[in-house]
């Protein structure tokens, strides 16, 4: 039996480093990097991540994500995983997170 999204996603970022997992609800999957939320999974179908308005708005208009489905301009963007490449793009979005996080420091 193959894993799923979530376990193959969760196993790729805890394999970063300062990465920590807190499951809330028993659905939802929050990732945090040194205490600071990267974005979060709702079971195997949706990964949300938290940009700045600008970033958030560019990754909407290259189709890489959808706004958020309940605050779409809050720079919150939602990408639905289907399949093995929304699984890797979305193991993407949230490296690109991560480096921008590191950055910040």
């Amino acid at each position: 039996m193959d894993p799923s999204p979530r376990e193959v996603i969760s196993q790729e970022l805890l394999s970063w480093k300062g990465v920590t997992i807190h499951e809330h609800n028993f659905v939802t999957m929050i990732f945090y990097l040194d205490g600071i939320e990267m974005g979060h999974l709702h079971g195997d179908s949706i990964a949300d991540l938290q940009f700045p308005v600008k970033v958030g708005k560019k990754l909407i208009r290259e189709g890489y994500v959808s706004p958020h489905q309940i605050i779409p301009k809050s720079g919150w963007v939602s990408h639905e995983i289907q399949n093995a490449k929304d699984v890797k793009l979305v193991i993407e979005l949230f490296r690109f997170q991560y480096n921008r996080l590191i950055e910040s420091k």
